[in-house]
């Protein structure tokens, strides 16, 4: 086990015989695959939720995908997660548990059964075009669904809910800006836009500083946005369309249970809907043995075949 705190003054020796007290019995178990060690840091004290050590226990299984301790010692506090590689990779996916990257970028490796802590660390860095072209699907329908959901607010007159989708709806496509530029998006995700793609941050800064009624300023957002997604439909929605490709067509009910789509849960019909108004997909009727009612399938457009 590698010494996270060479070099460092005589209390931080002692801060980690206490740490490697936690979790070195953990570490000698079969099904633990490795433990990183968080410190906090001054500017970042969000990364580690205030808590000064944060120690990530990685392991096969367990009967909680998540279980997380939490210690006291000295006049500091640690918080030791013990969670499944299934729940890490999830999360990697995903993106809905941001400090999970903070973790594994910055952790220093205690404990690496295999080297497999230290290849996950090496794959988030290269951020291999698979992993980024499935992320990019998944924030294109959480895109599409907060984008569509504010649109029918806003054309029911409900502005102060429709600005709340509109900056989650933007907050998503600037995500999605990121990913497309091979990066992870990290908590601070409008510092990152800013330097990527300029022109997503200044729709931000209009909506949220602009001296212009909540009304027009949603207009003129709607407006802009659509034609930014638009832009974006062939990018975001290349990972769908490439699993329905395995298939003639598909009933919904197969496409939600399809291994690969699991991560889109309850945005992938809204995004289907989109998909099939921008003919990208189409619609098949199948006759049923009732009367003029139909199986609704669906299959990758003609022209995209």
């Amino acid at each position: 086990m590698s010494n996270i705190y060479a070099n460092k003054p005589m209390e931080e020796f002692i801060m980690e015989d206490i740490l490697r007290s936690i979790y070195q019995e953990r570490a000698s178990h079969p099904n633990t695959i490795g433990v990183v060690a968080v410190e906090k840091r001054h500017k970042a004290l969000a990364a580690t939720d205030t808590f000064d050590v944060i120690l990530l226990i990685i392991v096969k299984e367990n009967m909680d995908p998540v279980f997380v301790k939490h210690y006291s010692y000295q006049d500091k506090k640690a918080a030791m997660h013990i969670v499944t590689e299934k729940q890490i990779h999830e999360w990697l996916l995903t993106g809905n548990n941001k400090k999970i990257f903070d973790w594994l970028y910055n952790g220093k490796i205690v404990f690496d059964r295999n080297e497999k802590i230290a290849e996950l660390k090496h794959e988030l860095k290269e951020f291999p075009f698979m992993g980024r072209k499935i992320k990019i699907g998944i924030e294109f329908a959480k895109l599409i669904r907060r984008y569509s959901d504010g649109k029918m607010l806003f054309d029911n007159l409900n502005y102060l809910d429709a600005y709340n989708y509109v900056v989650h709806s933007l907050h998503h496509l600037a995500r999605l800006a990121v990913i497309e530029n091979g990066f992870h998006p990290e908590v601070t995700v409008w510092h990152q836009v800013k330097q990527i793609e300029p022109e997503i941050y200044k729709l931000y800064e209009e909506l949220i500083c602009s001296e212009e009624t909540i009304e027009k300023r949603l207009e003129l957002l709607f407006l802009a946005s659509e034609f930014l997604i638009h832009k974006r439909t062939k990018i975001g929605s290349q990972h769908l369309v490439e699993v329905m490709e395995g298939a003639d067509y598909w009933a919904f009910s197969d496409l939600m249970s399809h291994p690969e789509l699991l991560p889109y849960s309850v945005d992938l019909g809204i995004l289907v809907e989109y998909l099939i108004e921008k003919k990208i997909l189409e619609v098949v009727n199948v006759e049923t043995k009732g009367q003029s009612i139909y199986h609704r399938y669906y299959k990758v457009a003609e022209k995209l075949s």
